[in-house]
């Protein structure tokens, strides 16, 4: 039952700031790069990656972990964990050259579930393998289902 908690709370942190952006549009959308390029003259992250989307997918995980019953500051970490999983797959698409929207498969996924994953196995009683299978069942999922979430218009991307 815990895994399945914490697959909702992957869900929450990677999902709040897409729903944060349909409802608030533009306000508090500051890149959280604040435009800024890396030495090889690209942007550290892009535009996409805002200071409402970390704030809003945070506090997500901190009021849903609150009411699992996990505490609301393990909800806050591991929700930031899981954001700055997805940073650093941002930062690495930038020096790979590719696009804010572009897809890498595996990149894309797993180090916004792993680094909030292995926070939950070092300090819930949560076995390594469980942890690692909700890497992989949120992977997968997020591959199912990115599609069909930008044909019903909840992504901007169908991926």
């Amino acid at each position: 039952m815990l895994s399945v908690t914490l697959f909702v709370m992957l869900v929450l942190a990677n999902g709040m700031p897409v729903i944060a952006h349909r409802l608030l549009g533009t306000r508090w959308s500051a890149p959280i790069d604040g435009g800024r390029c890396w030495f090889d003259g690209r942007p550290l992250f892009g535009s996409s990656k805002t200071w409402r989307g970390l704030v809003s997918g945070g506090l997500a995980c901190a009021l849903g972990a609150s009411l699992m019953g996990l505490g609301s500051s393990f909800g806050l970490v591991f929700g930031l964990l899981a954001l700055a999983g997805d940073l650093l797959s941002s930062f690495v698409k930038r020096r790979m050259g590719l696009a804010a929207s572009a897809q890498f498969r595996g990149l894309d996924q797993v180090p916004e579930a792993a680094l909030p994953m292995v926070y939950g196995a070092l300090v819930l009683p949560l076995p390594w393998l469980e942890a690692v299978l909700v890497v992989v069942v949120f992977g997968l999922a997020n591959v199912v289902l990115s599609p069909l979430l930008y044909r019903l218009g909840i992504r901007r991307h169908p991926h």
